[in-house]
């Protein structure tokens, strides 16, 4: 399938829409489960997936537009009430999702043709949901048995025989047809015209009316005076329904409309459709509830009555012609106000490629570096104006900065949305009933860290899934909810993102951790430990306390792939558990990976930068200080001197400083010969060589163009064991 330029930019639109829209049923079918009030959600489903089905139409995707067309079969049954919104059907729909996001990621990736093995797969999981639509259809054929009809044809008389029934929900159009009275001299016959209108569907209902039929004397036998109104059922356009009555067209009055039960359907239709400006009559043929003739004949009523002096809305014009019903038109009317308003806003905000984006960054990062450069230079030469001018300089630039920054943020809900679905899941296979609980849903991270942060978070909550929460009975025997449940939780502290994973399980069992670590020889017998220094060790390559290996853990893998994961992001995560009332693991983790407010310190001839928001004070060595550790205000402050960790030869200044940094809660020093000040720092990764350097978390290029290295805080922390020397 060869697409040009244009259709390209389209399909890689279509399939970015379709990721989004696929998101949205995904999270409106794990709402059907929790809640009491659905049909505002079974709608927002149903759009989503006309609208995915349309733009596959569009581009002639015919494996999607068929499968997509049986899940909208079932999702129209449900809002019909045909079939029960329970987790069974949940069940069978949320594999449509998937299959979906599949199909569209083979779009994405070029395979526009229908692969064989997905075809299987759709056929598999079409045959799942073939229970439901036999159920739906039997459930409407039983309605239907209450007041039956049929219509029989007798060739040799053309009579038609009706018995009434009032289910109309089984049609899907409403027929009134009021013959020209001289249709049969013109030789057109009335039962002709309906017995035709059964080549596009089925005639639901027919009656008869009669109250234009004179008395016997005044009967002319050749003159019409029956009106039908008739229930049809038909996949045909209504154009192709109006195309029947061309003929009788003239002096006849022919109404085609939605029967009442679909305007609901032709509303949620027009809510999906995507409609760029469009005119009130256009947006009403689009949804195909009036022809391209109706709207002509309603357009030159309007045209009349402009030239009467009489001004009126195309829309009040077609209902006055019952072309169409009001609901239908207010609906149309909405949907335009909608289309303004988002106009409105999409004139302020625009797409961009996360690439360009990574550029611009880039680019502003040796911007600043530049700028440091040129603040170096001013400095030296001493002229105050030049130096005015270059802080100014400086002060823009730290704005670009901060604004490219934000335009990287995404709100941190759409990661966590997604572990509805695996809690569900994952609940079921377990046979536990867990509820997610997600707040903090709005705070805003760099998109680099949302990417990466994902599978660290999915470890998390399957070993809390798991190994935290107990199964309902046992849950009970403890007093506690048979429900269990799982909250994710992310909030904004000190310069860093927090996201939180707690389960209210039976908690860490401490004694269990340590004699696993004694038997695999990670502590020694006796040892003492902090309980956070014994929670670390579930980290530990290999480390498991679980007495069966399941799908889903148990064999020691993954707790370190989430730890490294995490220092990856120069980020942290402690662990606060309670035995039978449940553990909490926080990520503590950088707002952005690209630029950070630093303090620039020199050790001998060297520069070292400590990122800011870990700087709590500096304060003077005291002279003669021979210890690694001073008193601070009654506190003991333990110190590490960064001359020996780098092993610096160069002469000690006779003025030396110590740096108060914090991370966890627990503080220390670090021990610098000079005190440079506060800077913008471009972080450049150390690349694979220094990769294994314990304490450095990459390097910045000063205005001077040398090298200074990151200081890795919690690494260091850590690595100096300043946390176990505090309790």
């Amino acid at each position: 399938m060869s697409l040009d330029k244009e259709m390209q930019e389209l399909l890689v639109n279509y399939t970015i829409e379709s990721a989004e829209l696929l998101q949205v049923m995904e999270e409106g079918l794990m709402e059907l489960e929790s809640i009491e009030e659905s049909e505002e959600t079974i709608n927002a489903i149903f759009r989503a997936a006309h609208t995915i089905k349309g733009g596959a139409g569009i581009f002639g995707f015919e494996h999607i537009v068929g499968f997509t067309h049986v899940v909208e079969s079932v999702l129209d049954a449900m809002r019909d009430g045909l079939l029960k919104v329970d987790s069974e059907l949940v069940a069978a729909l949320l594999p449509c999702c998937d299959h979906l996001g599949i199909l569209v990621r083979e779009i994405a990736k070029g395979h526009t043709e229908e692969n064989s093995d997905l075809t299987k797969q759709s056929e598999k999981i079409i045959a799942g949901l073939q229970p439901f639509l036999d159920n739906a259809e039997g459930k409407q054929t039983d309605s239907s048995q209450v007041a039956s009809q049929s219509i029989q044809v007798q060739d040799e008389t053309h009579r038609v025989q009706n018995i009434e029934c009032d289910n109309s929900k089984s049609g899907n159009w409403h027929l009134f047809l009021h013959f020209n009275p001289d249709c049969l001299r013109d030789g057109m016959d009335p039962l002709s015209f309906i017995l035709y209108l059964t080549k596009l569907g089925e005639i639901i209902e027919l009656t008869t009316s009669t109250q234009a039929l004179p008395s016997a004397g005044e009967m002319d036998p050749e003159s019409n005076y029956l009106i039908f109104e008739i229930v049809f059922k038909s996949d045909a356009e209504k154009a192709d329904i109006e195309n029947v009555f061309d003929f009788v067209r003239a002096g006849s009055q022919i109404h085609i409309l939605p029967l009442e039960s679909k305007i609901e359907y032709y509303i949620d239709l027009i809510d999906s459709l995507e409609s760029d400006d469009m005119q009130l009559g256009e947006l009403l043929i689009k949804c195909g509830v009036i022809t391209r003739r109706e709207l002509e004949e309603g357009l030159q009523a309007q045209q009349a009555k402009r030239e009467r002096q009489q001004s009126q809305h195309i829309g009040d014009i077609l209902i006055e012609q019952q072309t169409v019903q009001k609901p239908i038109v207010s609906a149309a009317l909405e949907k335009q106000q909608r289309v303004k308003e988002s106009k409105a806003i999409e004139n302020q905000s625009i797409r961009v490629d996360a690439g360009r984006l990574d550029i611009l960054i880039d680019l502003i990062g040796e911007l600043v570096i530049a700028g440091a450069s040129a603040s170096l230079r001013a400095s030296q030469t001493g002229d105050m104006a030049l130096q005015e001018a270059n802080a100014a300089v400086i002060s823009l630039v730290e704005e670009v900065r901060d604004s490219a920054l934000q335009l990287r943020m995404v709100p941190i809900g759409s990661t966590f949305s997604r572990f509805q679905r695996v809690v569900r899941d994952v609940s079921k296979e377990l046979g536990k009933d867990i509820k997610l609980h997600i707040s903090g849903a709005d705070t805003e991270i760099d998109k680099s860290v949302v990417e990466k942060i994902g599978d660290p978070l999915m470890h998390l909550v399957r070993n809390a899934m798991d190994h935290g929460i107990e199964p309902a009975q046992l849950r009970i025997e403890r007093d506690k909810p048979a429900q269990g449940n799982l909250q994710l939780n992310a909030y904004h502290s000190s310069g860093n993102i927090v996201i939180e994973v707690s389960d209210d399980g039976r908690g860490l069992d401490r004694d269990k951790i340590l004699a696993k670590a004694v038997e695999r020889g990670l502590i020694q017998v006796g040892e003492t430990l902090s309980d956070q220094e014994v929670y670390s060790l579930i980290f530990e390559p290999g480390f498991s306390t679980a007495d069966q290996i399941s799908n889903l853990s148990g064999r020691g893998v993954g707790m370190d792939v989430v730890k490294r994961n995490i220092t990856e992001l120069r980020g942290d995560i402690a662990i606060d558990s309670t035995p039978g009332k449940g553990t909490t693991l926080r990520i503590y983790l950088p707002l952005t990976l690209a630029i950070i407010d630093g303090f620039l310190v020199g050790v001998g001839e060297s520069s070292y930068v400590i990122p800011l928001d870990r700087v709590v004070e500096c304060v003077a060595l005291p002279p003669n200080e021979n210890h690694d550790y001073m008193e601070l205000r009654g506190e003991v402050l333990p110190f590490i001197r960064l001359r020996q960790l780098f092993n610096k030869k160069a002469t000690l200044s006779k003025r030396q400083n110590v740096i108060v940094v914090e991370h966890l809660g627990v503080k220390a020093g670090l021990v610098v010969d000079k005190l440079k000040g506060e800077l913008q720092t471009v972080i450049k990764p150390l690349g694979k060589l220094f990769g294994h350097v314990q304490g450095v978390g990459g390097s910045t290029i000063l205005g001077s163009g040398e090298v200074a290295l990151i200081i890795d805080v919690p690494t260091l922390l850590r690595q100096q064991e300043f946390a176990s020397n505090t309790h």
